[in-house]
Parts: structure tokens; sequence; C-alpha cells
């Protein structure tokens, strides 16, 4: 069923078969899963029988019960892709999984990996999506949750993880805040505590961006196994790109894929460790005064921020750091041209490939991924407040 073989420390090189575990025994450091990749047997007419988010079960620890997250749709965008003035647009679009963000593939793994371990609840700091993520998937798996959000997490969000029977702590002020907030509570919590916490955050465990490689394995396949050109990502813990150049590394190995396509880290530049390293080419450096209308992405000191700068320099492209007027218009204008809802997340990744074309990143006949995390329902009122300040 799998061609898992366990997890290898980044850190240390320790290696760990236990498939319920979180971090190195030996370092503390992060886990990252391995394959026999020699060995995979699948093919595209086997895959082409097969259905749901998890179908690549070869390339996956175990394969979740899941609530329908996965196999979202891409979607051709033709004026962008003119107005970009690249042969192909296509919106990777997230906002089809059951809570309304990628973030569910990732949650969806967490809470059977803690199911696994014989956890009892999901844990996380987190500026809403994953809280409510988390929330969902918990109460599917009959576990509890945790969340430390933020004050500026957006109603929804809020709603949503109380919806979903999940606890929610408000923290004054931003993502940092919510996360020592989390720290201060774990690490008070007694030994003899009854509550086995599983923490659910981004590399916290090897789950979260192991879930995203998916996403770039049904990119692949609906473009009929072939790469496209580049893909453009917004990035705030990193997670994502990470897992997509993984599942791009892993089809090429195969055989399934001849090619890898080029990524683009596209932040705020309000908030853009991970674009600012690569401009420098070095290590990500904690941001000190962030501020950004995105809040999804407004992670100073991202735990994947330098797996995401490792990704893009191997994969041979670039990062991108875009004005908070100009993504909430990028938005906006995918909505009116296009006709999808995407989130402010999405226009940083939008926004981020129309600078990009103007500075020659892309060839006149390539074909471009532009990736949509969330729906655009959790963030409509920045961008209407947009439209409302150009008198719209």
């Amino acid at each position: 069923m799998t061609n898992f073989e366990g997890f290898r420390c980044t850190d240390c090189g320790a290696t760990v078969t236990d498939d319920g575990a979180t971090r190195c025994p030996e370092c503390a450091g992060s886990l990252d899963a391995r394959y026999d990749l020699g060995s995979v047997d699948i093919d595209p007419a086997a895959l082409a029988g097969r259905s749901g988010g998890w179908k690549h079960r070869e390339l996956l620890p175990f394969v979740p019960e899941g609530i329908g997250e996965g196999q979202t749709p891409l979607v051709e965008a033709p004026r962008l892709a003119e107005e970009l003035g690249v042969g192909r647009v296509l919106i990777k679009n997230e906002a089809h999984n059951p809570t309304g963000t990628l973030t569910d593939r990732g949650l969806a793994l967490v809470a059977e990996a803690a199911v696994r371990a014989d956890a009892d609840t999901l844990a996380l700091p987190t500026t809403g999506d994953g809280g409510q993520s988390a929330a969902a998937y918990a109460a599917r798996a009959g576990l509890l949750s945790r969340s430390f959000v933020p004050s500026r997490a957006t109603f929804i969000n809020k709603a949503m993880i109380n919806v979903h029977g999940g606890d929610m702590h408000v923290v004054e002020g931003r993502f940092d805040d919510a996360r020592e907030a989390y720290e201060t509570k774990r690490e008070s919590m007694p030994a003899a505590e009854s509550e086995a916490w599983f923490p659910a955050g981004p590399f916290a465990s090897p789950f979260r961006h192991e879930a995203a490689k998916p996403v770039y394995y049904e990119i692949a396949e609906e473009l009929g196994w072939e790469a496209p050109d580049a893909v453009v990502v917004p990035v705030g813990h990193g997670a994502t790109l990470a897992g997509v150049w993984k599942g791009a590394r892993e089809f090429a190995e195969t055989g399934l894929v001849a090619e890898t396509p080029r990524l683009y880290a596209a932040q705020p530049d309000g908030c853009a460790p991970v674009v600012e390293a690569l401009e420098a080419g070095g290590d990500p450096e904690p941001w000190e005064v962030p501020d950004t209308v995105v809040g999804s992405l407004e992670i100073p000191d991202p735990a994947g921020g330098l797996p995401a700068a490792e990704a893009v320099r191997a994969s041979g492209g670039d990062g991108v750091a875009v004005d908070d007027q100009d993504l909430l218009d990028s938005a906006a204008t995918i909505a009116q041209h296009e006709g999808l809802e995407v989130s402010v997340a999405c226009g940083t990744a939008a926004a981020g490939a129309w600078d990009l074309a103007d500075d020659g990143a892309f060839d006149g006949d390539e074909t471009v991924v532009v990736l949509n995390t969330a729906t655009g329902n959790k963030d409509a009122d920045i961008v209407r407040s947009r439209l409302m300040s150009q008198g719209i």
C-alpha cells in the first residue's frame, strides 16, 4: 500500500519508524518522511482508476479517513494569461476543501497521526485557518482541539472553531503572541496531565508539509503528466511550498513526470522573511515589525522558512514581495475577470505573478499555476474595503 520507510531528522539524520512521531527523539529536530522511491510501482493508468485526495498512497506515510479534502479543481484563467502575457494561467483552487482551505489536507493527516499516537487533543497556535481546520478534523476523529489564535483572526475562523466544538484561546496581538501563549501553556502542563496534546502546527510534526504534496500530484496529473513551467505559492509558514517541491521531486524521481517546475515564493512586503532571504542569498531571519492585511501570511519567523527558501533555490525559481494594495487589487481582479472568489493570500501570489511577468520571469508560451489557498469569503470584507476606498 505504501513505500514509506520512516522519518529522517533534517538536523541530525536520525531515523524514526513510529508513524505517529512528531519531533526527532535525539535532538528535537524536524522530521521528514522518506520512501523507497526505487520500488514505487504506480503509473498514470493505475492512478486514473483511483479517486480522492489521498489516491497517491504509495507516496504517503498512511492514508487518513478524511472528510473529502483534496482533489481540488485546476481552473483555467484565460484573461489572466492574456494580461500576464503567458500561454496559460491556471488557478489551483483549494477553496473546495471542507473548511475552505488547503490546511485541511494537513490536518486530516495530523488527526490520523494523533489517533495512532493515542493522543486525545490537537493543539496549535494559528492565524485562524489552522484552528478552524483542527477543530473540524478533531471533531471527526473524536478528539479535542485547542487553538491559540491572535485577536486579529477573522470572525469566520473564530466562529467556526466554536461551532466545531473546539476550545479557543484568543490572544491579544498577532501570531507571535498566540505562539508564545501556546508554548507557555504547553510547558506549564503537569507531567501527569490527563490530556495528551498532539502538536498540529506546521513543522511541529512531519505531517502538515507532507500533506501538501498531493497539491502538486494533482496539478501534474491534470496537465497530462507534465509539469507546469512555474508555480506561484503564497508563503506563510513555508509548509505548502516545501511540500509542493517535495511532491515535484518525487514524481520526477519515480518517472511519472519528466521535469520539475520553477517555484516562486510570494509574500506581502510587510512580512517577507523568505523573500528577503532569497534576495540576500542567506537563511531567513525573523521579520522585526510584521505589518500586512494578509493575516494568514503574517508569520515573522516561519518554522519552514529555510525548507521553503531551499525549495525555491533548488527549483530555479525566485521570491517576490508585493504591496498590500496590489494584492488586494489582484484578488478583486481575479473575481471580476475569472469569476473566482479567492483569498487575499492568493491575491499575494497573483500580484507576485504580475510583478514576475513584468520582470521577464516568464516566456510567452509558458504555463503558470497560481495557488489559491483558501476561500475568498474569509477575506471578503478586506477586499471590499479596498474597492470602497476607490469609490467602487
